[in-house]
């Protein structure tokens, strides 16, 4: 049987995850969410891991959302178990140990845009199209869009692009902020990994927690945002990765991090 999700290991630390349903605009199967699930879990309990990328294969879409072929069989609370499936899986990426960038080679609507808003870092094509669609449908986004797109790009913008279900451009994705860097086609996949080269030369540990930083700092006022900060910071001060930094920085050179 096919396998609806391609991995691959570069440079020893990053991991490449290719959503692998193009004939179906790589749209949220129930099975494709099992191995997607199934190889976040492998990678966040492998150390050697220190960034993940997520992008998918064809040329059309990055992932249209979900499956509605599937869905048609379904009856109301299948669907909701569905949708449900497909935010759960956002939270797995969203709570990946390591960054993750998400490549996104063509069209992103409703959940295959909630998941790339669930990675660290967005990296879209110049063609891409970026949208959730859903009160098209008569529904709202399910999968934690109407909760990370306003964290991300304020609400009054998020209120105009759900409230109107209208897809955006690459470039107004990167003007508002859902996408951090814009690129072709043929030099996408290759600006996500040398993102990924840029990120892993750092510490592991130091990266860990300061995406923990980030993440639950926004979610809190500032004052408890900075004593989480404190916290994360006092994680790094005992490491032997720590030591390397000052050694690596005495003598002039680049810093052979371990992730202890």
């Amino acid at each position: 049987m096919a396998s609806f999700i391609d991995y691959e290991i570069k440079d020893n630390h990053i991991a490449i995850l290719t959503l692998n349903r193009p004939e179906a605009m790589n749209a949220l199967s129930k099975g494709l969410l099992k191995e997607l699930n199934d190889r976040i879990q492998k990678i966040n309990a492998d150390d050697s891991i220190r960034c993940t990328i997520i992008t998918a294969s064809g040329e059309k879409a990055f992932c249209a959302g979900a499956d509605l072929k599937e869905r048609k069989g379904m009856n109301d609370e299948q669907v909701i178990e569905a949708v449900q499936y497909i935010g759960s899986t956002a939270v797995n990426i969203e709570s990946m140990r390591m960054p993750v960038i998400a490549a996104i080679n063509g069209a992103a609507f409703g959940g295959g845009l909630e998941l790339a808003l669930s990675c660290d870092i967005r990296i879209a094509t110049n063609y891409a199209k970026l949208g959730l669609t859903e009160t098209s449908l008569a529904i709202i986004p399910g999968a934690g869009g109407t909760q990370r797109l306003p964290r991300l790009i304020g609400s009054g913008q998020a209120k105009r692009l759900i409230f109107t279900a209208q897809p955006i451009t690459a470039e107004e994705a990167f003007q508002l902020g859902i996408a951090e860097q814009v690129v072709s086609t043929e030099n996408l996949l290759q600006e996500a990994v040398n993102m990924a080269q840029s990120i892993i030369k750092n510490g592991p540990i130091a990266l860990r927690q300061a995406k923990t930083a980030i993440n639950q700092g926004l979610q809190t006022n500032i004052t408890t945002g900075l004593s989480i900060e404190h916290l994360c910071y006092k994680e790094t001060i005992t490491t032997d990765d720590q030591l390397e930094g000052l050694h690596a920085f005495k003598e002039k050179r680049n810093p052979v991090y371990q992730g202890k």
